[in-house]
């Protein structure tokens, strides 16, 4: 039993120092999956995806989705390469689809898969909406936003095989299952998302600036999104993602920052 507790302590020590580095922030991140094993498996996914839904091709929305997104990549490499991550984007393959459903969601996968849900597109409202959302969920992908959940959620699982293996007292190993499984959620992982989704809300309002959008549109589009949601929302410390208002209140304070970004690449007016 002493063997399988030194072999967890070992496993959980591997998680920790299993890192990558942020590009935007500079901090260090957990990254037990690489890059190498994870694009494969997202652009597979990806393809399965397409292949269950209707893509929506040749009309004037699918062909904005395609123009936004290549417009937040070119934003995107420009804007690594002057920050002396050069190289940072070579194994991405960029693609963008719109997805005939009734959901108002858009998602990016790890490696620059993107895919619009035609049920979002009322509420983006202009291209520019449709950029602070591309720009956001780039920013998932650029970030590594996927690869750290994943490496969080195999860390999580580790201290609680250890603690099930070094608790001995059944009552006290029923309770820490219990209170763990509560805490960790919480405590940890509800407060991971919500910071994942301020800093793509924050890289995505600086990448739609220098693709040449109006970031002062990414506060009007939250107050739209606060709209469809008629309020329905968790306590923010119950939720995955920050609460409206705050988004809104963030991205405000933001746009001026973001346009003073976009300066530096050339980028002096910008499109609604």
């Amino acid at each position: 039993m002493k063997m399988k507790y030194t072999l967890c302590l070992i496993a959980i020590s591997a998680l920790v120092f299993s890192c990558a580095t942020n590009p935007f922030t500079g901090k260090k991140t957990m990254a037990l999956v690489p890059n190498s094993q994870l694009f494969p498996t997202a652009f597979a996914q990806y393809g399965q995806f397409l292949n269950e839904n209707k893509v929506i091709t040749g009309t004037k929305d699918s062909e904005m989705i395609t123009r936004v997104g290549q417009r937040i990549a070119v934003a995107a490499e420009r804007w690594l390469n002057a920050n002396g991550n050069e190289g940072y984007l070579n194994d991405y393959k960029w693609e963008y689809n719109l997805v005939d459903d009734a959901t108002v969601n858009a998602w990016c996968m790890p490696g620059g898969k993107i895919v619009f849900y035609t049920g979002i597109l009322p509420i983006a409202e202009n291209e520019a909406g449709v950029a602070a959302i591309m720009g956001h969920e780039v920013a998932h992908a650029l970030a590594n936003h996927g690869q750290q959940r994943m490496s969080a959620g195999y860390l999580q699982q580790g201290i609680a095989v250890a603690g099930n293996i070094a608790i001995k007292d059944e009552n006290a190993r029923n309770a820490f299952n219990q209170y763990y499984g509560i805490g960790s959620q919480l405590g940890v992982m509800l407060p991971f998302s919500r910071s994942h989704e301020t800093e793509s809300d924050q890289i995505g309002i600086y990448l739609m600036a220098i693709a040449g959008y109006n970031p002062d549109e990414a506060a009007e589009l939250w107050k739209r999104m606060k709209a469809n949601s008629g309020g329905q929302a968790p306590a923010e410390f119950m939720s995955t993602h920050p609460s409206n208002d705050t988004r809104i209140a963030n991205l405000t304070k933001w746009a001026p920052s973001a346009k003073a970004e976009a300066k530096k690449f050339g980028v002096t007016t910008f499109r609604n």
